[in-house]
């Protein structure tokens, strides 16, 4: 049986004083904090001249809901004030997601390309377990459960399972699972803990990052990239969002030129703080 190949994927978490002009905040506190602290109900921006490397553009417009700001290499970051109005958080976030993936559209149509043969692979895959008669490897004790066929294989046992076939791998252990594909230059990593979510999808130039946090209140971030730079140079564009359950939500989007996320996400991750908190 060939040997099972995982490749390793690290994954670094998204992780002043305000001058004359700048739209100030006016706040209450929520009465459902959560673990991570409570997030303020903000009626109105707080929009600092500058944050790290970013530079704000003009005033807040739209009434102390939106401002923008410009940063290294033509970087954009722009903040929200959203009302949900009842509306789910996902859903308004879904709207940004949708406007921001027009700017990486080959980032697009790559991922959603391999999760489209993701989905024909395991089909076929399925029909083939159906159909064979080939002689498998069997080994199955309390609590364990082996099955193999030439370089096939699957393993079950408590709180761990791993499926291998050919050079494609899925790997399952509590809340952690990964699925990878050598030689397609793929990796899907999905981690769930105590409501926390974090899911990779990578594939050859593309990455998708998506984070969330339960509890009812707001924590999420969503990042897509592309080695290949669009007709307008971006290579990477994402939001920080975070508010009280029920809202308002602030989000902060940003378009970049650089793959890394470096300064410009860290900025624009403080500015969501420094408007509803931690």
């Amino acid at each position: 049986m060939r040997r099972l190949m995982i490749p390793a994927l690290c994954l670094a978490a998204l992780t002043a004083a305000c001058d004359g002009d700048s739209v100030r905040i006016s706040s209450t506190h929520t009465d459902n904090p959560d673990a991570k602290g409570a997030l303020k109900v903000v009626e109105t921006l707080q929009c600092p001249r500058t944050m790290g490397s970013l530079t704000r553009k003009g005033s807040a417009s739209a009434e102390g809901t939106i401002c923008t700001y410009a940063g290294p290499r033509g970087a954009e970051v722009s903040l929200h004030l959203v009302k949900l109005d009842g509306a789910p958080a996902a859903d308004v976030l879904k709207a940004f997601e949708d406007r921001l993936s027009t700017s990486l559209p080959q980032a697009v149509a790559q991922l959603r390309a391999a999760a489209d043969k993701g989905a024909a692979d395991a089909a076929a895959a399925a029909a083939k377990d159906a159909a064979t008669t080939a002689d498998r490897a069997s080994v199955r004790a309390p609590g364990v459960d082996i099955q193999a066929e030439g370089d096939d294989a699957t393993v079950r046992m408590p709180g761990l399972h791993i499926e291998s076939r050919g050079d494609e791998a899925s790997v399952r252990i509590g809340g952690f699972h990964i699925d990878s594909s050598d030689g397609e230059g793929s990796a899907n990593i999905e981690v769930s803990q105590d409501g926390d979510n974090v899911s990779v999808q990578a594939h050859q130039d593309a990455a998708e990052i998506r984070t969330s946090a339960g509890r009812g209140a707001t924590r999420a971030s969503w990042i897509l990239t592309d080695n290949r730079p669009s007709e307008a140079g971006w290579r990477l564009v994402g939001y920080e969002a975070r508010g009280p359950a029920g809202g308002p939500i602030v989000v902060a989007t940003v378009r970049s030129r650089d793959r890394d996320r470096g300064s410009v996400f860290e900025d624009a991750k403080d500015l969501v703080a420094l408007n509803v908190g931690e």
